[in-house]
């Protein structure tokens, strides 16, 4: 009978400590110092970020906890909101919503509430966002460089190849433009100056200004309805454009614009099912030109499938952001010792530049 009490007695607890045991992983969880909210794993340039951010916060020797917001801004806020309740020591969040403040500003008032750091990055918040509490920061381009740069890349190009690319001979060059995400800011400059700027490289050649392919189109774009930057939008849009505007009609679209390189593999794909882009000697390839340098760009890039795109640094961006995080982490300023960076000079903002890529390194 002794020998019996003591199995139960033993039996219960195992029980007691598995569940002890089970309690501290879930708070664990909770108690990881930096906090990282995407706002979705599945874009590649973010996957990228993720990735290597990853990686520098653990070679600091700080423990991390990811969350993936799926795009959604209430999926966001409410992970937030668990984790500094859960005792976060430092928040770094790629914000969803960013075509106005509220979001952003709701998750800067819980951070100064706790009296935690805040970090936002890529997906820009206003100046007056960062300005409400002495410890926020962002780490980001400036949205406008991207647009600037692949203008010039765009000019350049067909300034060099106007004969070439002005398939039907007509003297203007058709294109179309995928435009990632409505209101996003990253979005509307590289979608005003990727065309401004090509327009003006080419007037200074003496050469007439890119035409939108439709022109019923008043808009000079066709938008991601969904907001999400993806190939499926850009492969629907051009499988249904290329079925009026192709090269048995005379029409052909002769230049593609993306706001990403995602896109862009979209647009690539339409264009390979009806014949072009496909690598092969011989074939006509309609220039297609993206944003982000992603791994899969630059494959397609080096097989003679896609022209160029603008490199976003990913892992200069997470090198910035790991060192925003060990300050807010130490409890120092969080831009100490980042004069090297740029930094804007009102508001704490790193910006990590942009640059051309065709193919070289």
């Amino acid at each position: 009978m002794k020998n019996k009490f003591l199995y139960l007695a033993l039996a219960l607890c195992m029980v007691l400590a598995c569940h002890t045991g089970c309690r501290r992983n879930r708070e664990n969880k909770g108690s990881a110092d930096v906090h990282v909210f995407y706002y979705t794993y599945s874009d590649p340039y973010i996957s990228s970020v993720r990735s290597a951010l990853s990686s520098k916060l653990n070679e600091t020797g700080l423990t991390v906890q990811e969350y993936d917001s799926n795009n959604s801004q209430t999926t966001q806020t409410e992970q937030v909101q668990t984790a500094i309740t859960k005792g976060a020591k430092m928040i770094v969040v790629n914000i969803v919503t960013t075509g106005s403040d509220d979001a952003s500003s709701g998750i800067v008032r819980m951070a100064k509430d706790a009296g935690i750091p805040v970090v936002f990055f890529n997906r820009e918040v206003s100046d007056s966002v960062v300005n409400s509490y002495e410890q926020c920061a962002f780490v980001g381009t400036d949205a406008a460089e991207a647009g600037y740069l692949q203008g010039d890349m765009v000019g350049d190009y067909v300034a060099e190849n106007f004969d070439q690319v002005d398939l039907n001979g007509d003297g203007r060059i058709s294109y179309v433009l995928f435009m990632g995400e409505q209101g996003n800011n990253e979005a509307i400059y590289r979608t005003k100056y990727a065309v401004e700027n090509a327009n003006k490289k080419l007037t200074a050649a003496s050469q007439n200004e890119l035409v939108f392919y439709d022109s019923s189109n008043a808009d000079g774009y066709l938008l991601d309805k969904d907001g999400k930057w993806s190939a499926q939008a850009a492969n629907e849009y051009m499988t249904t454009a290329l079925t009026s505007y192709n090269a048995a009609n005379d029409n052909m679209i002769e230049l593609v614009i993306c706001n990403n390189d995602n896109m862009a593999e979209g647009a690539i794909t339409a264009l390979q099912t009806a014949g072009f882009n496909t690598g092969v000697e011989g074939t006509t390839t309609i220039p297609v030109f993206g944003v982000d340098a992603t791994d899969a760009a630059k494959e397609l890039i080096k097989a003679g499938k896609m022209t160029g795109t603008i490199k976003q640094d990913a892992d200069g961006m997470a090198t910035a952001l790991a060192k925003t995080a060990k300050n807010g982490i130490e409890n120092r300023t969080l831009l100490d010792d980042m004069s090297d960076y740029i930094i804007d000079e009102d508001t704490a903002k790193v910006r990590i530049p942009y640059d051309i890529y065709l193919g070289e390194e």
